[in-house]
């Protein structure tokens, strides 16, 4: 007690330094900021947990991709745009457009009757999450200074740990009820973001109040269009290469035009300097420029991992989408603990680069571990330690990597370094799910007929079939693909096939993963530790202008 009595400032000190809020201040505002946080990773743990359920309903398994990727696509390209309007015009208005946008999305969600349309309605979705997270996050740092990060922490994981357990849990048991109010069960995961985004529209416009200096630039039209030509193109042949072909003619022609998009980007943002949605100058910051390649691969190699744990908890060990979401819990927990661990001797000492170098070795080795470890019918509680493991790593990792590009760049940038660095982890978590689940269908046939040749013969399958002639009718490596909910309803003999098929299939996504991280371990050997800085992003300006002798507009 007596030493969180020292670390925790009095309600009503201010920050030291000019423009500094008192701590009743920052928790006032972090209250809202919560809600928008509570919002987006709320619909993260909901969604992945129902998402088999969803897709064997919409009969569209191997579809699954496209309502992940629609929804990372939009919601990537929409980041760099929230962060460059917000230090342009100020965070609350794009914050509560955000948040807007989102609701809307979920409501229309509710009414797919496809996965095409439900991809449609998650890509509007999308534009609203880009603006939740990396705004929040750059409001964090408007008025937190970097050194007193950890004494809100605890308040950020809070949102993070309250939607990880109940999200998995109200996502499962939506999906697990046929209808709920007349409603299809599974709807509802979409349905209860409404409720708790009005009350954030709410909050978010009574308590956000941050000062804010306008910048005059103009707004880098040109800039988003050439990256949306330059990105989709890439993502759309990432998650459609396995039907297309990786080397037919639509697959080259979206190389092509991501390619060109891509250079005329960096020639538009070039032109644009300052005005630019990302700066060119800001990759001359050696931190920001290989944190930025560190964001992409953490990005890709995260949702890998995270996205595969629950198919294999739900269609290799059977599990309930309520119970693969509490088998999750080891990773959270250990995500937290490591969050809360980094934050607090971040704090105390002002050193953070070991933390996102253990963080990548551990999400290596978890990765291998899953890769060798972790076949069709090893014991859950094995498994629960290797998710745990990747836990600890990502916890290591996440935060201290926004952290480090917010203290690298000068405070007027704080938006657009913030956002900056969360459009590279969604870039990278966008390419990664449409990869990985591109190697996982495309392998998972030819995986599950070899497990047939195997196990065929022997007298316990033929057992089985002789006492089940039926059970077989119709199922498939093609059908699978489909719907995977008829193997939990077949002997496990016979089951056992599909099975080893998914298993063996998931290590080569886990292989590529662990292949990622080690790339991050090495190139996060190489980024150079910065100070952190004693001033929050508010105090930062405030001194600027004082120095200039600006005025404050505080409009917001």
């Amino acid at each position: 007690m007596s030493s969180q009595s020292k670390t925790t400032p009095p309600a009503t000190a201010p920050i030291s330094g000019p423009g500094g809020l008192t701590h009743r201040q920052i928790l006032t505002i972090l209250s809202g900021l919560m809600l928008g946080m509570f919002l987006a990773s709320l619909d993260q743990t909901i969604v992945s947990t129902a998402i088999r359920t969803i897709a064997d309903d919409l009969h569209g398994l191997s579809q699954q991709a496209w309502t992940t990727t629609a929804y990372l696509i939009t919601s990537t390209i929409a980041t760099p745009l929230y962060g460059k309007l917000s230090d342009i015009y100020g965070r609350k208005p794009f914050f509560l457009a955000a948040i807007s946008i989102f609701v809307v999305g979920s409501f229309a969600c509710t009414f797919s009757t496809s996965m095409v349309e439900l991809a449609a309605f998650r890509a509007f979705q999308g534009v609203g999450a880009g603006g939740l997270m990396a705004l929040a996050l750059a409001i964090i740092g408007d008025i937190v200074p970097p050194r007193e990060r950890a004494r809100y922490q605890g308040y950020i994981l809070a949102v993070f740990a309250t939607s990880s357990v109940a999200g998995p849990l109200v996502g499962g048991f939506l999906a697990g009820q046929d209808t709920l109010l007349g409603i299809a069960g599974w709807r509802w995961v979409f349905l209860v973001n409404v409720p708790i985004g009005i009350v954030a529209l709410a909050v978010v416009a009574k308590v956000l109040n941050v000062p804010h200096t306008r910048h005059d630039h103009r707004i880098d039209w040109w800039g988003a269009a050439t990256i949306i030509i330059g990105v989709v193109p890439l993502l759309l042949v990432a998650e459609q290469g396995r039907d297309w072909g990786w080397t037919s003619g639509r697959a080259f022609a979206c190389y092509f035009v991501g390619v060109l998009g891509c250079t005329a980007w960096v020639f538009v943002e070039r032109r644009m300097g300052d005005d630019a949605l990302i700066p060119m100058r800001l990759f001359s910051n050696n931190v920001f420029s290989r944190t930025s390649i560190l964001s992409v691969l953490v990005g890709m190699a995260m949702f890998g991992g995270m996205m595969m744990i629950p198919q294999y908890l739900q269609i290799v060990k059977g599990a309930s989408p309520t119970k693969s979401g509490l088998m999750m819990l080891p990773l959270m927990a250990g995500l937290m603990a490591a969050a809360i661990a980094t934050g607090q001797t971040t704090s105390r000492t002002g050193r953070y680069k070991i933390f996102p170098v253990i963080g990548t070795a551990l999400m290596c080795v978890a990765m291998l571990l899953f890769y060798f470890e972790v076949q069709w019918d090893t014991p859950l509680g094995e498994t629960m330690g290797f998710m745990a493991l990747l836990g600890i790593g990502l916890g290591f990792t996440m935060q201290t990597l926004t952290l480090a590009v917010q203290n690298a760049v000068p405070a007027r940038d704080m938006g657009t370094a913030t956002a900056s660095s969360t459009f590279f982890r969604q870039l990278g978590a966008t390419a990664g799910t449409a990869v990985f689940l591109s190697v996982l269908f495309s392998t998972v046939g030819d995986r599950i007929l070899s497990a047939f040749h195997k196990v065929q013969t022997t007298p316990a399958f033929q057992q089985a079939l002789h006492a089940h002639p039926n059970a077989l009718g119709g199922s498939s490596s093609k059908s699978v693909l489909s719907d995977s909910s008829f193997i939990q309803k077949l002997d496990p003999v016979l089951a056992a096939p599909f099975k080893m098929g998914f298993a063996d299939s998931m290590h080569l996504v886990f292989l590529s993963a662990a292949g990622i991280s080690a790339v991050a371990f090495a190139l996060m050997l190489t980024i150079p530790e910065v100070p952190l800085r004693r001033m929050s992003g508010v105090q930062a300006q405030a001194a600027e202008r004082a120095s200039k002798g600006g005025s404050v507009s505080a409009s917001e």
